[in-house]
């Protein structure tokens, strides 16, 4: 699979992805497809999964054969990143953020203790399996930084794509008095291994996925013909 990124504007940035014979990918926010180029029996939309549709807020996912050609659209202030991914990759990912992966990844749940699923309001993090690529939508550029065992790495929980599963995690806040008064939740963290970064936090308004959307609204969207054009 090839991915080129294309500018339509300073603002608008659109992925095109080139999927080649006995290729497939998952899309995971089919509303993101503003483009395809293929036979129209190559493209397979399914309901997701219920963990899935908890995790995503969504209920639809497509299945795209090649050879084809996708045009996905990006949020304005949003990225996207492809990630690879390898047989032994052991990194647990915010599965929001996760906007396709390719055919032949698994991935697995892992349930956060109830303490820091009420703060970061996320039950289970995932961990996938290779070989094979992740597209990734986040805040801002996806960047990488290296844990040390003993000297924690400080983190914004809202910033947070990606971390090693063995790395030792510490909901808190640093600083001076003032300080912790006035900041988000963070990780102290410290392992082995790199964890992924967006720069910015999320804002709602950019992306219809990050907003506290009604249940009923969502369904209705997602199930009824053309429901994202006449339900907003």
């Amino acid at each position: 699979m090839e991915v080129v990124f294309e500018s339509a504007s300073s603002l608008a940035k659109m992925a095109k992805l080139r999927i080649e014979q006995d290729e497939a990918i998952h899309v995971l926010h089919p509303n993101q497809i503003v483009a395809f180029q293929g036979r129209s029996e190559q493209r397979e939309d399914s309901l997701m999964k219920l963990p899935s549709m908890y995790r995503k807020k969504r209920f639809i996912q497509s299945r795209v054969r090649g050879p084809a050609q996708l045009m996905l659209g990006l949020p304005e202030g949003y990225s996207m990143s492809v990630v690879p991914i390898g047989a032994d990759d052991d990194l647990l990912y915010e599965f929001r953020h996760v906007l396709f992966y390719t055919e032949g990844v698994s991935f697995t749940s892992h349930l956060q203790n109830v303490k820091n699923t009420l703060i970061t309001q996320d039950l289970v993090k995932m961990q996938f399996k290779g070989p094979g690529t992740l597209g990734l939508l986040t805040a801002g550029p996806l960047y990488q930084m290296t844990l040390d065992p003993k000297q924690p790495l400080y983190v914004d929980i809202s910033c947070l794509i990606a971390y090693p599963r063995n790395a030792k995690l510490r909901l808190c806040v640093y600083g001076n008095t003032l300080a912790s008064q006035h900041m988000n939740y963070h990780w102290e963290m410290t392992g082995q291994g790199h964890v992924l970064l967006q720069p910015c936090k999320p804002d709602a308004k950019l992306d219809e996925h990050m907003k506290n959307d009604s249940l009923l609204r969502r369904v209705a969207r997602e199930v009824i013909p053309f429901g994202g054009i006449f339900i907003k």
